[in-house]
């Protein structure tokens, strides 16, 4: 069915021209659902290719990859991103509260995976801080909840994968029961099998969203929000590394509120600090600051970056072994690392049940750091990515590694600049990594017996420069926009304050809320003419300006929804100096009160008395302007409430005979207001109450006075 054609009357032409809208072909929505399904069902040889090389996208650039041009540079940014894993992974299991063994399974699974599903050519996936802490609260959690003791050090795993029992309280037996079969499971076991579950779990919640398109979620954390939460999050890894770095033994917090509880604990127990342990903090933090720096200063002279955390690691680790620091001075340790592989294990579902709450911020957030980091890589290097296909790269990520005990990875930004400052070209140089992991899960992992906790910590500290460096930005921050600020500040403090879960909800949240009052309050203004021109402003914000006589332009800068109504009208009084409503209550009771003293003087006439001076108090107010012209342009859209009180105040102006005019609306709102009926029957007086510009509109005003002033 055709539309009616629309009327407008152009610029500098009092003329009426007829503007035809395209017609809209409906179709019905059964139809469309039965053709995507029809499409979807099918099956053919060609599609069935299509389908393996998009879920796979290896098989689409390896063939192509250009070994001459690429192999160099995905080499060395492989070995590079190798080298910092290895100290990188050790490091993050501590804020996991797993043993490192699993954070170099997770390193070395989520490389090769991502190199066959990723289709980001630079992004480094692997473990990264703020996952691993976000894994570690869950795991210590549930620790607490079986009987745990999270402040003794679980027993140490044997190459096959099986604990060493010694009878102490770490050790205690959790009975768990999966598949129809009952286990005994240690301390180091249950953590691993909770930080499994809670990883599968998030994989499939990943894989769910892609397969239905949820990728829109990430809209929602907004710069300002993810900003925040870094930061906040990274205030709580700093808090619960200090114990390590001086260390002090202390128990381990956990819920609400963790960091101020931690940081007492810590002041509590100073006096207790390990002086070989607050030596080795203080000599290895100013090793690897004194590097960062260097390396960030001369680094477009540097090839590579320097593998300062690598040669930390192995001097302190030599340090230690050959000093005895454990043994002399009760230095803790990192202790026996496996070699090799645990044999697969499946995740087990009564404790998926435990962690599927859980799970949903941490697949949020792993996905979204990915996307941000693939998005942003793609832009810098001229080729594109497929944000879907980098929700199931992610989500496989974690859900296949989760059987071979392997917790939640991410795209990390310190290690994916790395990748492509040291001449990343595809992800080759994933592989290159995982090689170099496996080199140590095979080969070298149990030369880290001695090192020291405190190493670590300092590592996991002086990875946090970035983050923590977001305090320095707070005044430019609040400088560029006053609301994003009040944004950050809100996350990082829920954050940090009382945890990171709680934290990303109550800054999405926020920013929602923020959003959601700045359209109920937004700004609205009386506009002027710019002299000599058909362009109008705001008369507050700009001088010699002219102003139309007899004319009032208005401009609401939102959309008029149910919630912003009375605020829309509000302004609209305040701005145009007349309440209609009260003008026309005004001139009710004046009216009444004329006829009562003419009543009176009649009376007072029949019985032969004298009319006295009479003032009557109640005087109608001089209207200033006949015409109100309504600026559309910043109106997105209307709901019913906001037609109904567009026809308000046609109806209340028209009593007043001042003419309601509208400028500028797009098709939307057009059609918004022909659904509700304002332009009456048939649309019949559309032409004389719709205009394409402000300018038009005040023309047609003037040429109104003007034929009303020639009749009189």
């Amino acid at each position: 069915m055709e539309r009616p054609l629309e009327a407008t009357r152009m610029e500098k032409n009092t003329s009426c021209f007829l503007m035809e809208r395209k017609t809209r072909v409906k179709t019905s929505r059964k139809e469309i659902v039965l053709a995507k399904l029809r499409k979807s069902c099918s099956c053919s040889p060609r599609k069935l290719k299509n389908f393996v090389m998009d879920f796979l996208p290896v098989l689409r650039w390896l063939p192509k990859y250009q070994c001459k041009e690429y192999i160099w540079g995905d080499v060395m940014s492989g070995l590079v991103i190798g080298i910092i894993l290895v100290p990188q992974a050790i490091a993050y299991s501590l804020l996991a509260g797993l043993k490192p063994i699993y954070s170099l399974y997770t390193s070395f699974f989520a490389n090769i995976i991502y190199f066959l599903m990723g289709t980001s050519r630079h992004v480094s996936v692997g473990i990264f801080s703020l996952i691993s802490l976000m894994v570690g609260q869950v795991v210590d959690r549930e620790l607490i909840l079986a009987g745990f003791d999270l402040n003794d050090d679980a027993p140490p795993v044997l190459g096959d994968g099986s604990l060493q029992s010694d009878g102490q309280t770490n050790t205690t037996a959790f009975n768990l029961t999966a598949a129809g079969m009952s286990a005994t499971c240690g301390k180091e076991c249950y953590a691993i099998g909770i930080a499994t579950a809670l990883t599968f779990v998030a994989g499939v919640y990943q894989v769910l969203m892609g397969l239905f398109r949820l990728g829109f979620v990430s809209m929602y954390l907004s710069e300002s929000v993810l900003d925040g939460f870094a930061t906040g999050a990274s205030l709580t890894i700093l808090t619960a590394q200090v114990k390590y770095l001086i260390g002090i033994k202390i128990p381990r917090s956990q819920g609400h509120g963790m960091l101020v509880i931690t940081w007492v604990n810590i002041f509590r127990n100073i006096s207790q600090a390990n002086i070989c342990d607050v030596i080795t903090s203080a000599i290895c933090i100013v090793v690897l600051v004194a590097a960062k720096e260097l390396g960030d200063r001369y680094k477009h002279k540097l090839k590579f970056p320097l593998p300062t955390e690598l040669v930390v690691i192995v001097v302190a680790t030599l340090v230690s072994h050959y000093g005895n620091l454990n043994e002399v001075y009760g230095s803790s340790v990192s202790g026996a690392i496996p070699t090799g592989f645990i044999a697969p294990e499946v995740p087990r579902f009564s404790l998926m049940l435990r962690v599927a709450v859980d799970a949903l911020p941490l697949a949020v957030v792993s996905f979204v750091f990915t996307v941000s980091l693939s998005e942003m890589c793609a832009k810098k290097y001229a080729y594109t990515i497929r944000a879907n296909q980098e929700m199931f790269a992610v989500g496989f990520c974690n859900i296949i590694p989760s059987f071979f005990h392997s917790f939640a990875t991410s795209a990390a930004l310190a290690k994916t600049l790395v990748k492509t400052s040291t001449g990343c070209q595809t992800q080759v140089s994933g592989v290159i990594s995982a090689m170099v992991v496996l080199l140590v899960l095979l080969f070298l992992a149990p030369l880290f017996y001695s090192l020291q906790k405190c190493v670590l910590a300092c590592i996991i500290i002086v990875s946090l420069r970035g983050a923590l460096r977001k305090f320095r930005d707070v005044p430019a921050r609040y400088h560029a926009n006053k609301v994003d600020t009040v944004v950050w500040v809100v996350t990082m403090a829920a954050s940090a304050l009382i945890s990171t879960e709680v934290g990303l909800l109550v800054g999405i949240v926020f920013s929602m809320i923020c959003i959601i009052v700045r359209t109920q309050r937004p700004r609205a203004a009386l506009l002027g003419q710019i002299q000599d021109t058909s362009f109008y402003e705001d008369d507050l914000e700009y001088e010699n300006l002219s102003s139309i006589p007899k004319v009032k332009i208005f401009r609401f800068e939102a959309p008029l929804y149910y919630a912003n109504r009375n605020y829309f009208l509000k302004s609209l009084y305040r701005l145009t100096g007349l309440d209609p409503n009260l003008e026309v209550a005004r001139r009710k009771k004046y009216e009444k009160k004329e006829k009562q003293h003419v009543k009176k003087e009649d009376h007072t006439t029949a019985n032969g008395l004298g009319g006295g001076d009479t003032t009557l108090q109640l005087v109608p107010k001089q209207i200033d302007f006949q015409t109100l012209i309504v600026d559309c342009s910043c109106i997105s859209f209307l709901d019913t409430t906001g037609v109904n009180t567009l026809k308000e105040i046609l109806k209340d102006y028209k009593e007043l005979n001042i003419s309601v005019l509208l400028a500028c609306c797009n098709p939307a709102v057009i059609d918004s207001l022909k659904r509700g009926g304002y332009f009456g029957k048939d649309c019949g007086s559309m032409q004389e109450m719709l205009f394409y510009s402000i300018h038009n509109a005040v023309q047609f005003a003037q040429d109104q006075k003007l034929a009303e002033d020639c009749s009189v």
